[in-house]
């Protein structure tokens, strides 16, 4: 996520790294058109570019809130594939499961359909980082603007301060739901265990394994329990997200080339989002592997922790979870990417509806 890069962010960088303020732009071969003297509510493009919704024509409520919504969606969806991912990352060897697929038939077999969502509430949380790191986004691409009008530059600093923003609030979020990720068949992978027997005749609490776990963390290690891996988080996130956009452009240009004239613009986004998240995520999942060990196992030592890593499952070990992240990621990718059209009409200010045809 998780872990995989965060939904919410993935909308608003499609604002504004495709879609500079003021002005029209052709994504697939970087013309600028000018719109000056255009009526504000028409912006009209040829026939390969889509007509764009600017951010000051959005209402920001209908964009935070539909956008919110269809985060939730999104992660609901691919949750089993972040638990999937990160059991196999933490396994040693195949001990417990074989691969993806091996793992998903096993964990429905021994712990049914909740078993695939565990975790999966306190998970939620993770929105507010996404809101977090759409402020950052905005106000650092605002600032870094005064210095450099390259859509590059201001995308690299925005994203990469808004992602050490958003691990911050995102990393204590993912240290407990990940625990929970191992519970059951993977218990015996990780420190903490659910105390099932001190619980039992009890009346369920709201959040009571939440609570059992945070407990057992700070009770062990402190507040800097909450903390593990957030080095490793911070080395895995930010490349991510600096490696996903080259290649979204790369793969898009690409297509563009290749697709016919009249090809649906937002059909050559939806492959190429993907295509980027594959790639992306192939670069950084090593790190990925990393950051996992070290926030369900409680090591201190991305280093070492990598050492070991090699030393008794060689590199192959580095690609442990791969495509359970490829899974996860790629159809979050075209879902976002086709959802964000339908988003940005129904966040469209209504004064604005009536001018735009679609």
């Amino acid at each position: 996520m998780h872990g995989d890069t965060r939904n919410c962010i993935f909308l608003n960088r499609l604002i504004d790294t495709h879609f500079p303020r003021g002005r029209v732009i052709n994504t697939f071969t970087n013309r600028n058109q000018s719109d000056e003297g255009a009526p504000a509510a028409v912006r009209m493009q040829q026939k390969r570019n889509i007509q764009i919704i600017e951010w000051e024509d959005l209402d920001k409520r209908k964009f935070y809130s539909f956008g919110v919504f269809m985060t939730m969606t999104i992660r609901a969806t691919v949750y089993p594939a972040t638990l999937i991912r990160t059991r196999l990352q933490v396994q040693r060897g195949k001990s417990l499961y074989g691969g993806t697929f091996d793992a998903f038939f096993k964990i429905l077999r021994a712990e049914g359909v909740r078993g695939l969502y565990r975790g999966f509430m306190v998970n939620t949380f993770t929105l507010i980082s996404g809101q977090a790191y759409i402020t950052t986004y905005e106000l650092v691409r605002r600032y870094v603007s005064q210095y450099s009008e390259d859509n590059t530059v201001k995308s690299l600093v925005a994203g990469g301060s808004a992602s050490l923003v958003a691990q911050s609030i995102t990393v204590p979020i993912d240290v407990v739901s990940q625990q929970l990720m191992m519970q059951g068949q993977g218990e015996h992978l990780t420190r903490f265990r659910l105390n099932s027997n001190a619980e039992a005749g009890k009346p369920k609490k709201v959040f009571g394994q939440t609570r059992n776990i945070v407990a057992q963390i700070f009770a062990a290690d402190g507040f800097r329990g909450f903390y593990r891996g957030y080095v490793a988080s911070l080395l895995t996130y930010i490349p991510n997200s600096a490696v996903w956009w080259p290649f979204y452009h790369f793969y898009a240009e690409q297509l563009s080339n290749l697709a016919p004239s009249d090809c649906p613009h937002l059909l050559l986004q939806a492959v190429a989002g993907p295509l980027a998240a594959a790639t992306a995520s192939t670069i950084t999942n090593p790190m990925d592997v990393v950051r996992a060990r070290v926030q369900v196992e409680g090591r201190s030592s991305v280093i070492d922790t990598f050492r070991q890593l090699i030393k008794e499952e060689g590199c192959w070990g580095l690609t442990k979870g791969l495509s359970a992240r490829i899974i996860s990621s790629g159809p979050t990718a075209i879902v976002m990417v086709v959802g964000y059209e339908s988003l940005k009409k129904l966040s469209l200010r209504p004064e604005l509806l009536d001018s735009r045809h679609w």
